[in-house]
């Protein structure tokens, strides 16, 4: 993007994007804090990253402030126009994303005082892992203008969907096999669907991203794993 006459037309949009970064960061933080809460059951933790998603909303009204004067001053064009309103929806993701990890560190108070098996919190490590390398990715791709980057990340997200496919599968043999897993298993299946929506934001960020470089978004239908929706427990046969 080339430079304005006005130089401080492009320190408001830099700021912006600084803006983007310093809530993109704060997200990865939350949802890193937010899943050890949920492992370790530390309610102290998940106070924490719960006060925090605060901060990632306050930011977040902040940034559509910013949009709106910048509309209003600058009345921005072509593609300062297309940048002003990528910001705006990835903004929007981004405090999506906060308010997920949110509710899983709102999990780990719940099921403060309860021992999941280890394998449960192997699987939710996974998800977080390959979570949290998909929202880096997507913001460094931002902050890169790197398309093919995106488009990266956007092919990635069904593997999420499949660990969570694998992660529900397993609950439910948990909370079949002994009725005193179900509020147990329940709170960590909530936990691993945040991390899948997550994902899903991560893959919204992508296309916003993809879009503000050639001004279409990627082609074909998106690549999804997730079949937990037409999944039907079977009952057990009568003896």
């Amino acid at each position: 993007m080339t430079a304005h006459i006005v130089k401080s037309y492009d320190q408001d949009l830099a700021m912006l994007d600084q803006t983007v970064a310093d809530m993109g960061g704060r997200c990865e933080l939350l949802l890193a804090n937010a899943v050890a809460a949920l492992e370790r059951r530390d309610p102290k933790r998940a106070q924490a990253a719960v006060v925090s998603d605060a901060e990632i909303d306050e930011l977040e009204r902040g940034l559509q402030e910013q949009v709106i004067r910048m509309i209003a001053r600058r009345q921005p064009m072509a593609n300062d126009l297309r940048h002003v309103m990528t910001v705006m929806k990835i903004g929007g993701g981004l405090e999506r994303i906060g308010d997920l990890a949110k509710n899983i560190a709102k999990r780990g108070i719940a099921i403060a005082h309860e021992t999941p098996p280890k394998s449960l919190l192997i699987g939710l490590n996974h998800m977080t892992e390959h979570a949290l390398l998909q929202l880096k990715d997507v913001l460094d791709a931002y902050a890169s203008r790197d398309a093919e980057k995106a488009l990266k990340v956007w092919n990635n997200d069904a593997k999420i969907d499949l660990l969570y496919n694998s992660m529900f599968r397993e609950m439910l043999t948990y909370m079949m096999e002994d009725p005193r897993n179900i509020g147990m298993c329940t709170h960590f299946l909530f936990g691993a669907k945040n991390i899948e929506r997550i994902g899903d934001h991560t893959t919204n960020i992508a296309e916003h991203v993809h879009y503000l470089v050639h001004g279409v978004l990627p082609e074909g239908a998106r690549p999804k794993g997730d079949d937990t929706s037409i999944m039907v427990v079977q009952p057990k046969p009568k003896s």
